[in-house]
């Protein structure tokens, strides 16, 4: 009974790692194929995401309210997240786009003061900081061409979801094929 139940464990781990590897292959192919298609469905996904995440909050702040005393929080955040889905979905493609623009040269900015900042505390320590300061001074400039180019920041946005798409699609399918050439090593350890 065992062996039989281990045996599906691992087909039902099999299959998963392939169908979700030819899933991250296709869509990453996809992206690569029909980039405008797939920048269309990005702001979709943000704007879904939004209402989505603030229609949950919401929910979740109504029944936090009797234990919870700053649950009116969790109201606002949701009722912030959930208005900007709206305005998304009204305002599609743009205010979704605009948001994946901003969010990601705030990213690059904060990041950027941060590394500056450990930079700094480096030299202080008589630590090496060069490459700290380099890494955090790329990381602002990076912010302001995010801000300055925002084609170029999609298409940057779409290039690593596709890249990450690709390649986790051909790690997951190559762990398949690994775990299916291991099924004899399994088999003699439930044996043991």
């Amino acid at each position: 009974m065992t062996s039989e139940a281990l045996h599906q464990a691992y087909r039902r781990t099999w299959w998963a790692l392939v169908i979700r590897g030819v899933l991250a292959l296709a869509l990453g192919i996809f992206i690569l194929v029909k980039p405008l298609e797939s920048v269309a469905a990005f702001a979709l996904v943000i704007a879904i995401w939004a209402l989505a995440s603030g229609i949950t909050e919401i929910v979740h702040s109504i029944d936090l309210r009797s234990v919870f005393s700053s649950w009116w929080v969790l109201l606002l955040g949701g009722i912030v997240s959930a208005g900007f889905g709206i305005a998304a979905l009204y305002y599609y493609p743009l205010l979704s786009l605009a948001f994946a623009v901003t969010w990601v040269s705030l990213w690059l900015l904060f990041s950027g003061i941060f590394g500056v900042m450990v930079a700094v505390q480096q030299k202080r320590l008589s630590l090496p900081w060069g490459w700290t300061c380099t890494w955090g001074i790329v990381c602002i400039a990076g912010s302001i061409v995010t801000l300055v180019y925002p084609p170029a920041t999609l298409v940057t946005i779409m290039g690593f979801m596709s890249g990450f798409a690709i390649v986790s699609g051909v790690v997951l399918v190559i762990g398949a094929f690994r775990l299916k050439g291991m099924v004899d090593d399994v088999r003699q350890a439930v044996k043991v």
